[in-house]
């Protein structure tokens, strides 16, 4: 018999604030974070707006000055969201079996800063001046693995790599090893930070950043008319994931029941959706046939909405097909437009969204949605918070190279 799961802990550092209480006040009160470049000079770009990390500081996390030169900017969001969530979840790992305790975060690029540092090293200075640190810190599973060093967590541990889709599926696989009984408890979800000069202009040669530099805060505007780009952000989402019988062994406060995954390919087109959206589709049945829900079930979709003209349109129809006609009832909106586009913490950062939805029976708006656009059609909950309850919520993360995921996440009953 399968385990059920629970969520019990949850951390972030995002553009909207680097703890859960900052972040979800400005979910609710509608508040954006895009605004002009600081990081580095912007100005021969196409686009020169971004949703940054604002006044994180490692040494709060317990990291010294030697590990913070040891570790790239995603590992260190990482390592800070996961002492986040474990503090919120109450675990207490001088009580537990930290072989029993697992670690499954996702990232897109992992480090890009790293690489341009590094290079520039090489080139200036020579191959024998370059950090011994360089592959430790670009590569991927770097997030996962100073987890498990940081908290002692010696359960299973690995890392996922889908595009915009790894958080989802790093929450979804560390779902299934729970199930399963591999673990009893596991620290999931996504992180990234490559808003450097190679990262952005790589997304302005594919032409998918908005170039509204002249008003950054109406830059992200998923589903709106007038979308033209998402805007690129960098942060971590991160969750406590427990088996049910281990949450009420140790008496823990249950935010949610993770309920239903579902996973797909577009096999179509490495950056461009399917135009029928039937990968994205097939991801959301999927959902709901492992959730054992029906379409009706659904009370909210947090919606992967880039704020790209074809992302936006394919997923509304998407949402159409899967739900059918209950499709117009359901809440549908993109955090996206507040958050900016966190690429593999995406999904993360939304389920902690979902989860806090669930709780507090909120559904954060849409905004930046001035002029409906006749192709996306659906309840995108505009401009406004809106309290309602929320019974069952559906994430949605599509990725590069047709990677679909869902989560399905339900009130814990």
């Amino acid at each position: 018999m399968e385990n059920r799961v629970v969520v019990t802990g949850l951390g972030v550092i995002t553009p909207n604030g680097n703890d859960v209480p900052t972040f979800w006040k400005a979910m609710k009160e509608g508040k954006g974070a895009v605004g002009p470049l600081t990081s580095f000079d912007a100005s021969k770009f196409d686009s020169r707006i971004a949703a940054e990390v604002k006044g994180f500081d490692p040494a709060l996390y317990g990291m010294s000055s030697k590990e913070v030169k040891r570790i790239d900017k995603f590992g260190q969001y990482a390592v800070a969201a996961a002492k986040q969530a474990i503090a919120s979840a109450g675990l207490d790992l001088e009580k537990e079996d930290r072989e029993r305790i697992g670690v499954l975060i996702g990232s897109g690029i992992g480090s890009l800063y790293t690489i341009e540092q590094q290079h520039k090293i090489y080139l200036e200075r020579g191959p024998s001046r370059m950090s011994p640190y360089l592959i430790p810190m670009l590569i991927v599973n770097e997030a996962s693995g100073q987890v498990g060093i940081s908290f002692g967590l010696k359960g299973p541990n690995t890392c996922v790599a889908t595009a915009c889709a790894s958080g989802s599926h790093a929450i979804g696989d560390a779902f299934r090893i729970l199930e399963r009984g591999d673990a009893e408890v596991m620290i999931s979800g996504g992180t990234e930070s490559c808003i450097t000069r190679t990262g952005l202009g790589g997304f302005c040669a594919l032409r998918a950043l908005s170039t509204r530099n002249h008003e950054p805060q109406k830059a992200s505007r998923p589903f709106d008319l007038e979308r033209d780009g998402f805007i690129m952000a960098e942060g971590c989402g991160l969750v406590v994931l427990e088996t049910l019988q281990h949450a009420q062994k140790r008496k823990a406060e249950i935010i949610a029941e993770i309920v239903g995954y579902g996973m797909s390919c577009d096999a179509y087109h490495i950056t461009a959706p399917d135009p029928e959206g039937d990968g994205a589709m097939r991801a959301m049945n999927l959902a709901l046939k492992d959730a054992k829900l029906n379409p009706e079930a659904i009370t909210y979709i947090n919606a992967h909405g880039t704020s790209t003209k074809l992302n936006d349109k394919l997923e509304t129809v998407a949402i159409k097909r899967s739900l059918g006609s209950h499709a117009k009832k359901a809440m549908v909106s993109s955090t996206k437009s507040m958050t900016g586009h966190l690429l593999g913490a995406a999904g993360g950062v939304e389920f902690v969204v979902c989860s806090l939805a669930i709780k507090e029976n909120i559904v954060p708006p849409t905004i930046n949605y001035e002029y409906p656009d006749p192709e996306c059609d659906l309840d995108y909950v505009p401009n406004t918070a809106r309290k309602a309850k929320v019974n069952v919520c559906m994430s949605n993360s599509l990725g590069f190279g047709g990677h679909n995921a869902t989560l399905v996440v339900k009130k814990f009953k």
